[in-house]
Parts: C-alpha cells; sequence; structure tokens
C-alpha cells in the first residue's frame, strides 16, 4: 500500500522559462490598472506561463537522462525509497548471487513471527486475554489481538511468538535489551515476519487525553491544545528511539519484513459534539496529533527502508497506515470499535482507565485486515532474502529460535539443557557399546 503522502510549497512567484516573452505594455484598447498592468492580461500570460511549465515538465520526463535525473532529485529530497526505479548494476564484486528475490507473501512467511509492541499490539482492550497475563501491570494479551488473527490467517512456516506489551515504550524495549524481559532479543535470525506497534506511551497520549478529560475546571477550554509544544518535543525523541528500535530488529533478523504499524484516528473526523467533557474542536486537536505522530513512524520507516534499497541489503522495513482503520466506528460511533471512557464507581466521576481508547474486538479486526494486505502486496520495490539463510532453515531451527536465546521456556535453556541430556544419554550408550 502506498503512504507517500504529502505536498509540495507553490512558491509565490515562478519565473518564466526561456524562450517565453511577457509584454510589458497593455494590449490597444485594454484599460490601464495600477502598475500599468491589465488583469485579463495578465491572466492570459500566467495560463500561458503554466502550460509552457507543464509541456516542459513532460518533455522531460519523456527524456530517460533527465527524468533519471528528476527522480534521483526527488528521492533525495523526500528521503525516501524510490520504487520504480531498478537497482544499479551489479559490480563484479557483486555477482555471487547470495540474494533471492521473492514475493510479498513468500518473504514473509518461510520463518518466525514475531509480534512486538504496546497494548494496541497486545490487544489490551480486546477480551480473552492469556490468564497469565491478565494482572495488573501485566501485559494483557488477547486471543483477540492482531497478532493472533494473522497467524491464523497465514501459513507460516514458523510459529507466532507473540511479545507485544501493554504499557511498553520505545524507549523500555531499548533499555531491557540483554535481559530476559526484553521484547527485541525475540527476534532470531530465522525471523521473516516482525509486526511493531509502538510509541503510544513514549508520546503519552493517555496522559495527555486524561489531561484533556480531566480538566479542571471542566469549562477550562485550552487543556488539551496547550500540551503541544510538549507533544512535538516527545516526538521528536521518539523518532531517534524508533530508529535505534529498528535498527536492533535489523541486526537480529537482517532478512524479515519488518512491518511498522501507526495509531487509528480515535474520534470521528468530523465529530457530531461533545464526547464528555471534549468539545468538537478538542477531539479534532487529538486527531490531528494521532495523525502528525503517524506521519514521524511513517518517514523513520521509510528512511530505515530508503538504507536498506540504497545499499542492497535483504529484508525490508515497511509503514502500515492504520489512521482510518476505524473509520464510522470511533470511539463516539452506536457500533464503536473502539472502548470509550471507563466510569468510576458512583462519586468517584470519570476514570480514564487502562483499557480506554483501545481497539475493541472488532477494531483488532479491522488492523488486523491492514496489516493483512501489507504482507500480500508488499512495499512498492523489489523483496530479496539471503540464499544462506533460506537455505539453513528447518523446523527444528524455527523451533529451537522461538522466543530468542533468553527465554527460558522455549528459545535458549531449556533446549539446550534438553541437548545436554540428550547428549549424555547418547555417551553413555556409546560407551556401554564399547565396551
Amino acid at each position: 500500500m502506498s503512504a507517500r503522502d504529502g505536498g509540495s510549497d507553490v512558491p509565490e512567484e515562478t519565473p518564466h522559462p526561456e524562450g517565453v516573452k511577457t509584454p510589458e505594455e497593455p494590449t490597444a484598447g485594454a484599460t490601464p490598472l495600477e502598475g500599468g498592468r491589465n488583469p485579463r492580461r495578465r491572466a492570459k500570460i500566467a495560463l500561458v506561463t503554466t502550460l509552457t511549465l507543464i509541456l516542459v515538465l513532460v518533455l522531460t520526463l519523456a527524456v530517460p537522462v533527465t527524468r533519471d535525473g528528476l527522480l534521483g532529485l526527488w528521492c533525495d529530497a523526500t528521503g525516501g525509497v524510490c520504487p520504480s526505479e531498478p537497482l544499479p548494476p551489479l559490480t563484479e564484486d557483486e555477482k555471487t548471487d547470495w540474494r533471492v528475490e521473492m514475493e510479498p507473501e513468500e518473504a514473509a512467511l518461510w520463518g518466525n513471527y514475531v509480534a512486538l509492541g504496546d497494548s494496541y499490539s497486545s490487544g489490551d482492550g480486546a477480551g480473552d486475554y492469556d490468564p497469565e497475563t491478565a494482572e495488573p501491570g501485566e501485559c494483557w494479551r488477547s486471543e483477540n489481538a492482531y497478532p493472533h488473527l494473522i497467524e491464523q490467517e497465514f501459513d507460516f512456516e514458523g510459529a507466532l511468538a507473540f511479545y507485544a506489551c501493554s504499557s511498553h515504550r520505545g524507549e523500555q524495549m531499548l533499555e531491557q535489551v540483554g535481559t530476559p524481559e526484553s521484547q527485541i532479543e525475540r527476534v532470531t535470525e530465522h525471523t521473516s515476519l516482525v509486526t511493531l506497534g509502538i510509541g503510544g506511551n513514549d508520546l503519552g497520549f493517555i496522559p495527555v487525553l486524561r489531561t484533556c478529560i480531566v480538566r479542571m475546571p471542566l469549562l477550562e477550554r485550552t487543556a488539551c491544545t496547550a500540551q503541544e509544544d510538549e507533544v512535538d518535543e516527545r516526538m521528536d525523541v521518539f523518532e531517534e528511539t524508533l530508529t535505534e528500535v529498528l535498527s536492533q530488529i535489523r541486526d537480529r533478523a537482517p532478512d524479515a519484513r519488518v512491518l511498522v504499524l501507526g495509531y487509528p484516528r480515535l474520534f470521528p473526523e468530523e465529530p457530531p459534539g461533545m464526547y464528555y467533557t471534549l468539545s468538537a474542536g478538542d477531539q479534532r486537536w487529538l486527531n490531528t496529533v494521532a495523525e502528525r505522530f503517524n506521519e514521524r513512524i511513517r518517514d523513520t520507516a521509510y528512511r530505515a527502508d530508503g538504507d536498506i534499497y540504497g545499499s542492497r541489503q535483504v529484508g525490508s522495513v515497511e509503514y502500515v497506515n492504520v489512521f482510518s482503520a476505524l473509520n464510522g466506528h470511533e470511539v463516539s460511533a452506536d457500533d464503536a470499535w473502539l472502548n470509550g471512557i471507563v466510569l468510576g464507581e458512583l462519586g468517584e466521576g470519570i476514570r480514564v482507565d487502562r483499557a480506554s481508547f483501545h481497539p475493541t474486538a472488532a477494531g483488532q479486526r479491522s488492523v488486523a485486515e491492514r496489516v493483512r494486505l501489507q504482507i500480500e502486496e508488499g512495499p512498492e520495490r523489489v523483496l530479496y532474502q539471503s540464499r544462506d539463510r533460506l537455505e539453513s532453515v528447518s523446523p527444528e531451527v524455527l523451533t529451537r529460535e522461538l522466543g530468542g536465546p533468553l527465554d527460558p521456556v522455549h528459545g535458549g535453556r531449556e533446549d539446550e539443557a534438553s541437548n545436554e541430556e540428550d547428549g549424555g544419554e547418547e555417551d553413555t550408550e556409546a560407551a556401554d557399546t564399547d565396551s
């Protein structure tokens, strides 16, 4: 799916191209206006200029060398990838055929699937929780969360390693690297797909909402918008955090397709009225915060993938746009796919609970649909995996890697202990035979 959104600033004054002359005197019979200019004449000149520029652009695009130059300028200016352009010719040193071109779905399914992120990815708010995670301060992983739905939709060669955790932050993911609690350490060499939804807690979105809603006095009108500068500062910091998180994931699984999810819009595009203490203006402002944050996440993912593409690496980093995934079913809709504000006991007033403003099971299904489409369609470029990695994968390798090297149950310690025990038995049998 394409996410190259954005516009371009129109310059205040467009220079006339070479060969286009504009008369400096009004035509006969025209009524001179201020500065000796005729508005009809000026309009005609502007039209001629515009048509000429369009003609120049069309002719330019028709010439391959110039077209390549324009595309190069566009890619440099945006910092993005150039999906319509092939990779440069291989050098002699690179003609080793170490990469294998793969279709998008095939490139996502050859290994294990590792699901990382915060409460929007763990399924907090969607019900049917894993009992071991459904406690205060725990991860609240739901059977209805999109990672489980994706696992059911596709036939992975490996299995799902589901480690998204409610309340987690990108900064926390980096701090925990090297420990058994780390989400990033769950990613291993033969991981073919990673989904990552992180950043809402770094931004402090729930505290921002709480400040907007539980305002004192209730008629205070700037409780939301007064937070804008602080929110923008957090966005700046998170861009660096996400860049490092993606780098850590890529270091562990260079062949993986890494799908980075944004966040859905919480309120209708045109709010019909108040939502508790939130005015229509407050709701629109909160929507713009989510939209701007998604743009930061998208741009960071594009930069990471541009580096992969430009340096002939394998794998990918892709952005999944879920901003409109709840369209028509936002928090104030009759058939909402989001949990609304959780009310406290009588007399306690409004309480913004952990699961407030989180997708329900229906909301998770809609998010899963966006992820499914991205898996099937892929990025707007060719995908490669390394031949050696594909040749070394096996069911035994995938089972051994599941959970990562620091996982005491799946990945490292239990399997190593089991292998040592099996080896000891074999040695004993061999010794008995020799004697």
